[in-house]
């Protein structure tokens, strides 16, 4: 099996506040939900929960956070902020696109992070800002 074809039996994981239904597509273009919400060359997807977990609650928004289940419709590849810059190896098996994903369906029954460890990502990522760095670059 190529690593395409052992990327494409994964099941990949989208979190946001957007409210989606079954079928829908997530395309790149709009205003990111991260950095200074510039135009979102990419989208991003993840193999795992946890990624996914962390896209649902640091989306910009008063939604709840949402969790879909995600195939992608193109090509994807390694997400550079994460796989180059802090795991390297890409642990964390997050991926992006410049394809849209479609939404296959919804984990409703995830779990989030404690208060503190929100607390403690929401000031590094704004120690980041503070520097100039930016969550998501494309």
């Amino acid at each position: 099996m190529t690593d395409d074809d052992t990327l494409r039996s994964q099941r990949f994981y989208h979190g946001t506040k957007a409210d989606l239904e079954l079928g829908d597509v997530i395309e790149p273009g709009y205003a990111s939900n991260y950095g200074a919400k510039k135009k979102a060359a990419y989208v991003y997807l993840t193999a795992t929960l946890d990624a996914a977990t962390w896209g649902a609650e640091l989306a910009l928004g008063d939604r709840p956070g949402r969790i879909y289940v995600v195939e992608p419709t193109g090509p994807i590849e390694d997400d550079p902020n994460l796989t180059d810059k802090r795991f390297p190896g890409n642990p964390t098996k997050s991926y992006r696109t410049r394809d849209p994903l479609r939404v296959t369906g919804e984990v409703t029954d995830w779990e989030g992070h404690s208060p503190e460890e929100l607390d403690a990502m929401r000031d590094h990522l704004e120690r980041l800002k503070a520097r100039g760095i930016e969550a998501i670059e494309d």
